[in-house]
């Protein structure tokens, strides 16, 4: 179950959260970041492929930086002075509590088969 927190600071993925791009960026903005992020992530791939392990640090280092310029990595976005918790499991957050009813909420319903 991927969610993401009732700030929409973070997703959660398989327990595990994970900082949500800024969502202060204009829509143009933010897709010319993730186009940049998917390029980077295809030349990471590339250079792995390859063993080229100069061209994998450049790579790598487009990666950081799109990732940054989106907000999911370096300054947080926020201003309110809350603490980062990306990266961390989300039951050893303030988050767990909401991760719990989550979990219960969905268990209790049906499925389909």
């Amino acid at each position: 179950m991927n969610s993401t927190t009732p700030d929409g600071r973070y997703i959660v993925v398989k327990g595990q959260l994970w900082r949500c791009s800024n969502p202060l960026l204009k829509d143009d903005v933010r897709q010319r970041l993730v186009n940049e992020l998917m390029a980077a992530r295809r030349a990471v791939k590339a250079a792995k492929a390859s063993a080229a392990s100069e061209q994998l640090s450049v790579a790598r280092a487009q990666v950081q930086k799109t990732k940054v310029a989106l907000g999911e990595r370096g300054l947080v976005w926020w201003d309110d002075g809350s603490p980062d918790f990306n990266r961390y499991f989300v039951a050893n957050t303030p988050y767990a509590d909401w991760y719990l009813s989550l979990a219960a909420t969905n268990s209790s319903t049906p499925t389909r088969k």
